[in-house]
Order: structure tokens, then sequence, then C-alpha cells
């Protein structure tokens, strides 16, 4: 993060934090820890790691209390609303079988995408919607948008890419 975040203009966010503070959690990633290597913001309970309710509570709290974004990840529109409640900066829906497969959410499973966004705004229509898990293209991006989301969450796509600026110009080329 902290190279990242000192020579790039771009917002970096961590991985992953804990529902940790400062003090006794050995091999634990501490919220404060994140934001002094530079970091933006933070994804809170990726599909790789699952937290439970009262565990991203605290995430989403300690992240507020840092001035760190946080980007809730969901499986599907029940947990979607239920994260909402906790007022995150962003809820990130990503249906965990489809995250790095090469088949996007927008393409496969739409409906996932409307329903989120539906129970979202219903919750707390502050809260953004990412759409994230297979998303590959310029046309997965509309996709998204047209279906109520203010953006992606992805990685794979362009980290696997052979040339991944090509794969960033496609991914804006219909917005």
């Amino acid at each position: 993060i902290r190279p990242l975040s000192q020579h790039y203009a771009i917002p970096v966010y961590a991985q992953h934090i804990d529902a940790v503070t400062p003090g006794a959690h050995t091999g634990h990633i501490l919220p404060e820890a994140v934001r002094a290597a530079g970091a933006r913001g933070t994804l809170i309970n990726h599909s790789e790691r699952r937290l439970t309710l009262a565990d991203i509570d605290a995430c989403v709290e300690n992240a507020r209390r840092l001035h760190l974004e946080s980007v809730v990840c969901t499986n599907n529109d029940a947990t979607s609303a239920a994260a909402a409640a906790l007022r995150p900066d962003y809820v990130a829906i990503e249906p965990p079988e489809l995250i790095g497969s090469g088949i996007s959410v927008s393409k496969a499973d739409p409906g996932i995408i409307e329903r989120s966004v539906s129970a979202v705004r219903a919750v707390n229509p502050d809260v953004k919607v990412l759409t994230g898990a297979g998303i590959q293209s310029g046309e997965c991006v509309k996709i998204a948008v047209d279906l109520g989301t203010c953006g992606v969450l992805l990685a794979s796509s362009v980290v696997k890419a052979a040339d991944p600026e090509a794969v960033f110009r496609d991914l804006i080329s219909l917005l």
C-alpha cells in the first residue's frame, strides 16, 4: 500500500482489515496500520475472507473513525440489504462463484444486480453499489451501470492481462 500510495495519484484500498483496535492482536490487520500506510479505503467481507455481521459492523465503524472508505462485499441481495444498514460507503455485489471466472455477473445474472441495488436503496439510499465478479469488458461495465450501480469492483481481468492498460481502456470505453 505504502509504495503505491506514495508514487501514484490514485486511491489505494486495502484488501481487508480486521475488527480490532490497537493492542494485543498479533497477526491481525489493524485499520490504523492500513491508514498509516496511505490507503484511502478498504474492502470488508470479501468472499475469500468472510466475516460475521458483528465483525463487518466493527470494521465499517473503524473505517469511518479513521476516514477510510469502506466497501462491504456481499454475495446476494439479502446480504446487500444487511450491509447497507451498517452504513458503509459502498456495497459491492459479487457472487463468489463468478469471481475470477471470466464469466461476468452483468451477463450471467443481471437480476442479482437489480435486486441488490433495490435492496440497498430501500435500506439506505446514501450507500453506493458496485458490481463485481467476472467483469472483463466495457460492455460488462455498461450493463452494471445501466442496472443502477455506480461502478465496478474488479481485479482478475486486469492483473491477469498481458496488456493491463488496454483492458482499462476497454473497461471505460462505453461510459
